[in-house]
């Protein structure tokens, strides 16, 4: 009878001490959580004040995304034995040099994305990976500052395609004007007299212009997430059917060391690409720029990100 007294004693004292290890095991990790949260708002709060100080700022972020598969014999779908894939990367760098008296900020956006449909029963269907998002995007702009949030500027941007295309269209603005900075993160370029170089083989259908300029760049790193956002709008002198603007956003969240998760999407409007479209159909859906429909362009893209 002792004996087993003593076993159901000793049991209840074995239990007893394994919660309260583990009582004092959840004490120490909220302590511990409590210390590495503090840590990393002191260390965040070193960031603002380095990015504050003068001289170049690096940052580059992107997001890699793709899908392949391989299908035998599936007879449920309409191509029982085929092979597809996409695969798609976004890149968005700045290299900014802030002075006292100066600043020269140059960003580098690019979104390129590829897919393919092989269809091994199909002799006469291109195997091979045909590109789909295109969107290259760089731009440079000095100013010298007036006050703490005005400058006198001037920008250099060009837009155009990499892997179809290239240069057809390609756009380069060239204005001066001023910039507002009204904080850190965001820069606000609003140029007067900007001149709109369109490149292309349709001359009736692109054309060069004067017109002003509106830029909005925002960039921001809250913690583990980038965010890059980048309006860029040209408004024609000689006529609004020259006029277009296009909005890219890139967010970048770091999950495991430089790995994390990427989103990327845009919008375009352009009525000079929409009516080289309509008139590239067959039979043509437009004839000039009275009656084509200048719909929306949309892009995005999901997939893993990558902090360099």
């Amino acid at each position: 009878m002792k004996k087993q007294l003593l076993i159901i004693a000793m049991c209840i004292g074995f239990v007893s001490i394994h919660a309260q290890t583990k009582e004092e095991l959840e004490i120490q990790k909220k302590e511990k959580q409590t210390e590495a949260d503090a840590l990393k708002k002191e260390i965040d709060a070193i960031q603002s004040k380095l990015d504050a100080l003068p001289g170049w700022h690096l940052n580059v972020f992107g997001t890699i995304g793709g899908t392949f598969s391989n299908f035998n014999n599936w007879y449920a779908q309409g191509a029982p034995n085929n092979t597809s894939g996409s695969i798609g990367f976004t890149v968005n760098a700045t290299a900014n040099l802030i002075q006292p008296k100066f600043f020269w900020r140059n960003a580098l956006t690019t979104n390129l994305n590829w897919v393919k449909l092989d269809d091994r029963d199909d002799p006469t269907d291109d195997a091979g990976f045909e590109p789909t998002t295109d969107v290259f995007n760089i731009s440079s702009l000095y100013g010298r500052n007036l006050s703490k949030k005005w400058a006198v500027s001037a920008l250099m941007e060009y837009r155009t395609t990499l892997l179809d295309n290239f240069n057809n269209p390609g756009y380069l603005d060239l204005g001066v004007g001023f910039t507002w900075t009204p904080i850190s993160d965001l820069v606000v370029v609003i140029h007067p007299l900007n001149y709109n170089f369109v490149f292309a083989d349709k001359d009736l259908v692109f054309d060069s212009s004067m017109g002003a300029k509106i830029m909005v760049d925002y960039a921001k790193k809250i913690g583990d997430l980038n965010i890059k956002s980048n309006l860029s709008a040209f408004q024609s002198y000689k006529s609004s059917n020259f006029s277009n603007w296009t909005w890219t956003n890139s967010l970048g969240y770091t999950l495991w060391k430089n790995f994390g998760l990427g989103f990327d999407f845009g919008l375009r409007s352009n009525k000079q690409e929409a009516l080289n479209y309509a008139l590239e159909q067959i039979p043509p859906t437009a004839t000039g720029f009275d009656d084509v429909d200048n719909k929306l362009q949309t892009f995005y893209t999901a997939g893993i990100s990558y902090k360099f």
